[in-house]
């Protein structure tokens, strides 16, 4: 019988490119949710490449706002035990971080009823065996994923480890899917020096790097966005909720403001955080997480506010103790915080809080462990004999010399524990063994780099009209890189069990 896959296609292109190879390897049905807009639409509705059975338009069924059926949604929620405040409340564009529209309660529940119905009728039309997607970065990806999980369908995440330039496909984001059913790993019999520099070949923050450097930095791409958005309908922001309240003059003066807040808090960062160390001092060491991001609203959704996470970690410590906090380099593409934030920051006792360009390796060198929401450096910790303590789910917490806090009441506790384990090579050995086993050599942000250099004007404009010849450049050029993925998934469906 003919498989049945539901795939998330969005801006990112990913996943479509990869389809040209895997249908011609899989003998399937393919069935597309399309989270796109209006001039990305026009692609999907002509393009030949990818052949799909529907296609579903996520943001023509979101078109009603107000008085949302309350009876509805309370016995979805019973039906497949999903918060749905819980996701609301952590979506970028609904609190916190929309500039330009603030949605009230019925508008948010208008949406999620619709975007329910939306998925449960998929899920009962198709009856998909796999679903193909991302990482899971926005509350309505996250919401159909959820469902699927309930609904026993097979989720293909692609994903990344923690380590470098590899991914891997999962069921859950980060997490590899033999970690709960291996129970005897091999090791390597490599000692720390050995681990670290094998951690070094990998250039873990290389690529992310590049990325960064490279995202919206051509001043002529920026000028050519700038002309195709003025002289636009702009029609999204009748169409796309994530476009509401966008008007032109709002998304100039914001771009101008956000440059110059920019800016200043770049100014008030070279000024006041610490750029060298006390290497005497014995302490915690705290990196902070790039804000507006998975890692923290939908990976950590009850430990988003990082600055009482600060307060309760240094209030927890023991009193011989200090707690270095790093701003992450990364925060830049977020316009980095407010400079009301990093004051709060410093003014908490016994916190020192690190330039973002401070060498985080010294750190977690120095440090006697270290403590992250959710981050690489967890892992990275442990290449150099440091416990670590984090705040969600993640693939490393397996290993002995992690400890996962699910109540800050306990904090106290468990940082003394931690402080008192003991790192053993040997078991960050076995767990990259049988990692490795799960990983391949895929560089996401190169090929994010890519797509929206090719797409989106560096990263400009995404609302663009997209051509078939546009979308064959990518699919030709990168060949062997996507038909690396398609074999990836193709592997991964094999070895699925059956429901």
């Amino acid at each position: 019988m003919r498989k049945k896959i539901v795939v998330w296609c969005g801006a990112d292109f990913t996943h479509f490119c990869m389809l040209y190879y895997l249908q011609k390897k899989l003998d399937a049905d393919f069935y597309c949710i399309a989270d796109i807009t209006p001039n990305v639409k026009d692609f999907f509705n002509t393009q030949k490449l990818v052949n799909f059975k529907k296609i579903w338009f996520f943001h023509d069924h979101i078109t009603k706002f107000t008085n949302p059926d309350i009876d509805y949604l309370a016995a979805f929620e019973k039906k497949y035990k999903i918060n749905l405040w819980n996701l609301a409340l952590n979506e970028r564009i609904f609190y916190r971080f929309n500039d330009f529209h603030k949605f009230t309660r019925d508008e948010i529940l208008s949406i999620y009823q619709q975007a329910c119905v939306l998925f449960e009728n998929i899920i009962n039309e198709v009856k998909p065996d796999f679903f193909i997607t991302k990482e899971t970065a926005f509350h309505h990806l996250e919401l159909f994923y959820e469902m699927c999980l309930k609904s026993g369908i097979q989720s293909l995440m692609l994903n990344q480890p923690n380590l470098g330039k590899r991914s891997m496909i999962s069921k859950k984001c980060r997490i590899p899917d033999y970690m709960s059913k291996r129970k005897k790993r091999i090791s390597k019999n490599r000692d720390f020096h050995e681990l670290q520099q094998y951690l070094e070949s990998l250039n873990t923050s290389e690529s992310l790097k590049n990325y960064l450097e490279q995202h919206a930095n051509s001043k002529l791409d920026l000028l050519k966005a700038f002309l195709i958005f003025m002289t636009s309908n702009n029609s999204s922001i009748h169409t796309n909720y994530n476009y509401f309240g966008r008007t032109k003059i709002k998304v100039l003066s914001n771009e101008i403001l956000i440059r110059f807040k920019k800016a200043n808090r770049r100014n008030f960062i070279n000024k006041n955080l610490v750029q060298s160390m006390n290497s005497s001092k014995k302490f915690v060491y705290f990196p902070l997480s790039v804000d507006m991001e998975r890692n923290l609203l939908i990976g950590s959704p009850y430990f988003t506010n990082q600055i009482e996470l600060i307060k309760n970690i240094a209030q927890s410590l023991p009193v011989e103790y200090s707690l270095f906090v790093k701003e992450n380099p990364s925060q830049e593409s977020r316009e980095w915080r407010s400079t009301y934030d990093y004051k709060r920051i410093l003014e908490i006792p016994n916190v020192t809080l690190f330039h973002p360009s401070f060498s985080s390796k010294n750190l977690i060198e120095s440090c006697s462990l270290l403590v992250t929401i959710g981050g690489s450096s967890g892992l990275e910790a442990t290449f150099y004999g440091k416990p670590s303590i984090v705040f969600s789910d993640v693939g490393y917490s397996t290993l002995p010399s992690v400890f996962k806090v699910e109540n800050t009441q306990n904090l106290p506790q468990i940082i003394k524990k931690a402080l008192k384990t003991k790192v053993n090579s040997s078991d960050l050995d076995q767990y990259l063994h049988s990692l490795e086993k799960e990983m391949f050599s895929y560089d996401t942000f190169n090929f994010a780099s890519i797509l929206k250099n090719k797409l989106y004007l560096g990263g400009n404009l995404h609302d663009i009209k997209i051509s078939e010849s546009d979308i064959m450049s990518i699919i030709n050029t990168q060949k062997d890189t996507l038909e690396l993925l398609a074999e990836e998934h193709l592997k991964k469906i094999k070895r699925m069990p059956k429901n």
